[in-house]
């Protein structure tokens, strides 16, 4: 039915229409209208990218030639400038900025960042741990939490494990802590017996420890070395009883003690830096026999304080007690691939650290007080020439930590500072955080006052007096008994109200009263005794009845005259009473 059908029904109905009539769409036809449109618009964008690659073409011509050339000189340039900036490894080092956080007033000797970067904890020879969260900082930089978890024992070694949810505590006593993020303790290794010879036939350690690392892929399995010559291996759900034992040994076969051990980074290998100058590495499987050994690392009788990997796995450098830093190749473990000496090192956690591209390495020197400034060394593993210094302060630098994922250097030293060293461009997060926060002022306990409701509509009898100053207020809480809490005074003379007078109203009150009263009698004690010599005579009681035929009529002497006239001898005659 069309359109003039419609209108003729409706005229000879009576009316003008059926009204508004639904619009139809032609599905098909609309389709077909949009692929042409876009086959149309991809023909124009086609040949406008054309005719600009025609434009844009060189010219043959004599005149455009050195321009040309010009501008591939500038790029070459360019190109080569980059390539140079990126070859200089000290341009990679993050020390343009600083920033210090106060630890204490002793020495730092543990530093630890979560794999994240977002926490740092520090540890001291003060025994306290504390915790700083560079997104929670201002520019204060206060830590948030301090504690100590292990008493009066000094912190050897702090570290998070792989997922940062853990930490590993190394104090100076026989049992490692494990904390959570926020300090709270997680599992404390068993002590030993120390009376049994034969260290494998005991759970845990007999001595102090030394140093602990966690592993780089079982984020469980951690490892602490001790003064009982043994490194061990435990896990975090089992603390009744270590997991593994290594014990070093020396040519001799006799037992030395490991002063620093570590994991390798894929966690095969377990390497210990011993006192007697040796490096002995284990497989983490089998503890019985090293397999790779070093008897002359450094001189005998100085503790090793760092052994590291490097990220490639295949280099270890070692920092010595005998003021050398020394890098070693495992395929060829017989003598060291470089040396640097003269590097004092006073601490046995002096730190030796890889740099994130395994390009460079750092360590911190030691330096007596008042004898100049503790320095951040850096050397080229090309040639092992030391390349950079950075003057820390004046005092010794014992921790050093470059972490990957920040691009930071955080540093601990011996007089209770933590550094850390950052670029603005070249690293990430971390400390950058912290120092654009500006300070929080201090909320002064004056102004906080009590939440004053204000109803303007209440009765008078109900409506609150309104509060004009806050000292004024507070100067009248002060002088309500109440509000105050102003103690009762004591009661004068006897109780009343339900309370004990001052002296007291009882039988043992009146004693106590009775008995500070001065009753010394100054009288000749021959006449206060004499006194009560008639009433005996007249009514003997006591002593006398028993002894009445046997005892002889007393006699006692008169005082003679001579004695009530003057003295007439001299001063120094007269005896002295």
């Amino acid at each position: 039915m069309d359109d003039s059908e419609d209108s003729s029904i409706a005229s000879t109905m009576g009316f003008s229409g059926f009204g508004k009539k639904a619009r139809t769409f032609d599905l098909e036809a609309m389709f077909e209208q949009t692929r042409r449109t876009a086959v149309e618009r991809s023909k124009k964008t086609f040949e406008a990218r054309e005719r600009e690659g025609e434009e844009n073409k060189p010219q043959t011509s004599p005149t455009s030639m050195p321009a040309a050339s010009g501008s591939g000189l500038r790029k070459k340039k360019e190109s080569s400038s980059s390539t140079k900036r990126s070859q200089n490894p000290i341009k990679r080092i993050p020390d343009s900025h600083e920033i210090t956080l106060q630890h204490g007033t002793k020495t730092v000797s543990a530093l630890g960042l979560d794999p994240s970067g977002a926490r740092l904890v520090t540890g001291g020879y003060d025994y306290d741990v504390k915790f700083w969260d560079f997104a929670g900082m201002d520019g204060s930089l206060q830590a948030f939490r301090s504690h100590q978890p292990c008493e009066c024992h000094q912190i050897k070694s702090l570290q998070y494990s792989i997922t940062g949810d853990v930490i590993l505590v190394v104090a100076g006593n026989s049992q490692a802590k494990v904390l959570d993020r926020d300090g709270f303790p997680v599992m404390e290794c068993v002590k030993g017996d120390q009376y049994i010879v034969d260290m494998a036939n005991t759970k845990g350690h007999t001595a102090m420890l030394n140093g602990g690392c966690w592993h780089p892929k079982i984020k469980d399995e951690f490892l602490t070395c001790s003064n009982d010559g043994t490194v061990r291996t435990w896990d975090v759900s089992n603390d009744k009883k270590h997991k593994s034992i290594f014990k070093p040994r020396s040519a001799q076969g006799k037992r030395v003690i490991p002063t620093c051990a570590t994991y390798s980074r894929d966690g095969k290998l377990i390497a210990a830096g011993c006192q007697d100058g040796t490096i002995q590495i284990w497989d983490r499987t089998m503890s019985v026999h090293t397999k790779f050994h070093c008897r002359q690392a450094h001189v005998p009788g100085t503790d090793t304080s760092c052994v590291a990997f490097s990220y490639g796995g295949t280099i270890i450098a070692t920092r010595g007690g005998d003021d050398t830093l020394k890098t070693w190749d495992m395929r060829n473990f017989k003598k060291p691939l470089n040396t640097a000496s003269g590097l004092p090192n006073y601490f046995p956690m002096t730190d030796c650290y890889f740099s994130p591209d395994d390009k460079l390495l750092i360590t911190g020197l030691s330096v007596k007080k008042g004898e100049g400034s503790g320095k951040l060394y850096f050397f080229d593993m090309v040639d092992f020439k030391k390349i950079y210094e950075i003057a820390v302060t004046e005092a010794s630098v014992v921790r050093c930590l470059w972490h990957p994922k920040l691009n930071q250097i955080m540093v601990g030293t011996a007089n209770g500072l933590a550094k850390v060293y950052y670029d603005p461009f070249q690293s990430q997060r971390g400390a950058k955080l912290c120092v654009v926060k500006t300070k929080r002022k201090a909320r002064h306990a004056e102004t906080l006052t009590q939440d004053y409701i204000i109803t303007p509509h209440a009765l008078p009898m109900f409506r609150e007096p309104r509060q004009r100053s806050t000292r004024k207020q507070l100067e009248k809480d002060r002088l309500d008994p109440l509000k105050s809490h102003k103690p009762e005074p004591p009661v004068a003379g006897p109780g009343r109200g339900g309370r004990v007078g001052t002296h007291g109203g009882t039988l043992s009150s009146f004693i106590v009263k009775n008995i500070a009263l001065d009753k010394t009698d100054d009288s000749n004690p021959r006449e206060a005794i004499l006194r009560h010599a008639k009433d005996a005579a007249d009514n003997p009681y006591w002593v006398a009845p028993a002894y009445s035929t046997t005892q002889p009529t007393a006699v006692f002497a008169e005082v003679d005259s001579e004695e009530e006239e003057p003295d007439n001898e001299p001063e120094w005659k007269k005896r002295k009473i």
